[in-house]
């Protein structure tokens, strides 16, 4: 009875207006909204109502929170739930905006009185597998062309629904999980190789840090640069166009 309420709800709140000065952000903000298809723009739009009314926002290291800041950002987390079931991230409650890149304290506490030291580290993004996305709003700005920092914190958050972050979401079938660890576990380990020889890649060299962040990476690189992608490694992008449901090379 509550799910079938909570959907009520979504689809009330998806049949709303989009509001015009909204369409207007994310024509300037977000460049892959431009190539959307009419259909799915108006699902963008009902999915971005949706992710706005459940998910807090919230300002930190002195930036003023804006709808430019929301939309923009909801937005673009949307595009990820296109064409499929979803529940809207459910791990997910806030999302922190930094006016740029900030320092996270690497420490980890392994019992009261010990700490295993690892210094300070600056981040575009963080995603937790509980609670929240942590972004920069100078690198969300930024993001297009190869680099997105909020499709690749929200392909982290996807991740853990099935709960491990292991580059693995929730795939559903069994033969598709079978045949997603073949390609993705091959194109990891290609990509660490090539890394390791010094050579360019496609993929960011990050992405050959673990499974999780090759997803991340794959992700933006899917959506960012769906042309050579498909062109470069296709059964990689035909695994990523299934689990999707999206043909981000045909915007083009």
């Amino acid at each position: 009875m509550l799910g079938i309420l909570k959907h009520r709800r979504r689809a009330r709140i998806a049949a709303q207006p989009f509001p015009e000065a909204w369409v207007d952000i994310l024509s300037r903000n977000f460049r892959l909204y431009r190539r959307l298809p009419a259909p799915d723009r108006l699902e963008l739009h009902g999915k971005t109502l949706v992710f706005l009314a459940e998910k807090d926002f919230e300002a930190c290291g002195g930036l003023v929170m804006s709808d430019e800041i929301r939309v923009t950002i909801a937005a673009q987390a949307c595009l990820l739930l296109l064409h499929r079931k979803t529940d809207y991230y459910p791990g997910l409650s806030s999302v922190l905006v930094y006016p740029r890149a900030f320092l996270v304290d690497d420490r980890q506490v392994l019992e009261p009185d010990l700490v295993r030291e690892g210094g300070e580290d600056v981040r575009r993004g963080e995603s937790w597998s509980r609670g929240n996305v942590i972004l920069s709003w100078e690198d969300v700005l930024a993001g297009g062309r190869g680099f997105n920092v909020v499709l690749h914190e929200f392909a982290h958050q996807l991740d853990t629904e099935d709960g491990d972050v292991d580059g693995a979401p929730w795939l559903g079938e069994r033969g598709q999980a079978s045949r997603w660890a073949a390609v993705l576990g091959e194109h990891y380990r290609e990509l660490r190789e090539t890394v390791a020889r010094r050579r360019s890649t496609l993929l960011d060299e990050y992405a050959a840090t673990s499974p999780a962040e090759f997803f991340a990476v794959a992700t933006e690189v899917f959506f960012e640069k769906a042309l050579r992608l498909r062109r470069e490694h296709p059964d990689l992008y035909q695994e990523l166009a299934r689990y999707y449901n999206q043909d981000p090379a045909g915007w083009y």
